[in-house]
């Protein structure tokens, strides 16, 4: 099991509760794609998964471990197999786009093989490569301060890439891409996971990517659990449900409506059938 949650609650010192009794199994391997409207509680329960936020109610467990039972080092290992893809990556803006990139293993690494790669980057070829799959190998040197915000979310992934964590989880990692970018960089994280093994989740907004890139998914509404089923199985009814609260038009990718149309109607209108590429598990 990568991880299960049972009973989880997660409430703020303000009393809002973004997760409420969350039971969440996900087993090792899978890819996973985690939807609903703004404010549902998507980060908040990547946030958890990820070791970053402690839980008020409930238990967590994560990759064999309950995280705020460890010390600080074994949390810090922990985290070591956990990449996180964020929406804005915390990248400082001086940083060079090869050092961003080879953050990634500071937690496999030695202090010292750390600090050397702060000097001379210790695998510029290593980092060129995730790159190249993202199309930025030509930034490799750039400063980060001086790319775009679509092109900074796509370091972020590539420091992923390169860490090869056994945990991906990615939180709105596509929301500053075009529609192709979008579908190109999430294609390179399901390329990592069947390479590597590693389990993805992936927090969406676009109903398109989630259902063309991931064979289950997890609907979130107001912190609580509306469906977990295999993305064959979820029908038009209940993403609209879903969705209620932002209007009758799903949300996709550049919110063009038009990208569900070869989203087939099966069963008198009801069914909605995904999305797959060749090849896709």
């Amino acid at each position: 099991m990568s991880f299960a949650l049972a009973d989880l609650t997660l409430q703020f010192p303000n009393g809002h509760r973004p997760l409420q009794r969350l039971t969440l199994a996900v087993r090792a391997g899978e890819r996973v794609a985690v939807i609903g409207p703004s404010g549902a509680g998507k980060t908040s329960l990547l946030r958890v998964v990820g070791c970053a936020q402690r839980p008020s109610e409930g238990r967590a467990e994560v990759l064999g471990h309950n995280p705020w039972r460890l010390g600080a080092g074994e949390l810090r290992r922990l985290r070591s197999h956990i990449g996180v893809v964020h929406q804005a990556p915390p990248i400082p803006p001086r940083l060079r786009v090869v050092t961003a990139v080879l953050a990634g293993r500071l937690g496999q690494w030695s202090a010292l093989k750390a600090l050397r790669s702060l000097l001379y980057p210790a695998d510029i070829a290593g980092a060129t490569e995730v790159l190249a799959r993202l199309d930025l190998a030509d930034r490799l040197f750039e400063r980060c301060d001086r790319l775009s915000g679509g092109q900074l979310q796509r370091v972020g992934i590539a420091r992923v890439l390169y860490q090869r964590p056994e945990l991906l989880l990615a939180d709105e990692p596509v929301s500053a891409l075009d529609p192709t970018l979008a579908d190109s960089a999430i294609s390179q994280l399901v390329a990592q996971s069947e390479a590597t093994g590693a389990t993805l989740v992936a927090s969406l907004h676009a109903v398109d990517l989630a259902l063309k890139w991931f064979p289950r998914l997890v609907g979130l509404r107001n912190g609580e659990l509306l469906f977990d089923l295999p993305a064959s199985e979820v029908t038009r009814e209940q993403l609209q449900e879903l969705y209620a609260a932002e209007g009758a038009v799903l949300p996709t990718q550049g919110n063009d409506p038009a990208a569900l149309a070869t989203l087939a109607a099966a069963g008198g209108g009801s069914n909605v059938v995904p999305l797959v590429r060749p090849g896709c598990r």
